[in-house]
């Protein structure tokens, strides 16, 4: 039977800084191979080349066989392109924007399927809510809000909990209105590694940072770590 895995990053890596490289060592382990097959999808940030420089001195640093995938300039047989890596990684950015760009594109179903067979699935920030039912995401500029994603993963995820200071009375507010039942919150420089859709793991790559689902009960707001 084939592992299934997602690797949802709240914030850091290799967009910030290369540093130790300490998550992107964690993802490209389990895909079980000398040289894994990666490739980087910056859809949310426009595909900015920068972010694509990164990736590719990150991963080179790791043995892999890197590239990406463009869709603001002419764009590759997307099938062939996913269903032939070992492991996807997602930017961040503008994750409207980008699933609206996908749903075009019918990536979103491709990556569904690419997931059953056994590819890696990660990103961060907006690739790492998007593999879920929904997220909550800074895609417009005056507010947060929730949105529809892949439905891969069942729930609704936030990323950035602990350095963006507008995200945790959001997500407490929207649970005890009861737009919402729960979150899970994963802060930056941590990971929820998601394994067969039912093993969650905090993977911390940081200085003790962690994931946390937020729920109500008895009127009471619930904190619990992964």
């Amino acid at each position: 039977m084939l592992d299934k895995n997602i690797v949802a990053i709240g914030g850091g890596g290799f967009g910030r800084s290369l540093g130790e490289l300490k998550i992107e060592k964690y993802i490209t382990s389990l895909a079980k191979k000398e040289r894994p097959k990666i490739c980087f999808i910056p859809t949310a940030s426009g595909d900015n080349d920068l972010y694509k420089l990164n990736f590719y001195r990150a991963f080179s640093r790791l043995n892999c066989i890197s590239s990406h995938i463009d869709f603001f300039s002419r764009t590759e047989n997307l099938e062939n392109k996913i269903l032939s890596q070992d492991i996807i990684y997602v930017g961040g950015g503008n994750t409207k924007s980008m699933l609206a760009v996908w749903r075009e594109w019918n990536l979103h179903n491709i990556l569904k399927t690419g997931y059953e067979r056994g590819i890696v699935m990660s990103g961060v920030s907006a690739g790492a809510i998007c593999w879920f039912d929904k997220g909550i995401t800074d895609s417009f500029a005056d507010k947060l809000e929730i949105i529809d994603c892949l439905g891969i993963i069942k729930g609704i995820a936030c990323p950035h909990y602990d350095e963006e200071k507008e995200r945790e009375p959001f997500v407490k507010e929207i649970i005890k209105s009861q737009r919402i039942n729960s979150c899970i919150c994963i802060e930056s420089n941590c990971a929820l590694h998601i394994r067969n859709d039912l093993n969650y793991e905090s993977i911390n790559f940081g200085n003790k940072k962690k994931c946390i689902k937020l729920f109500k009960h008895n009127d009471k707001l619930i904190q619990e770590y992964f």
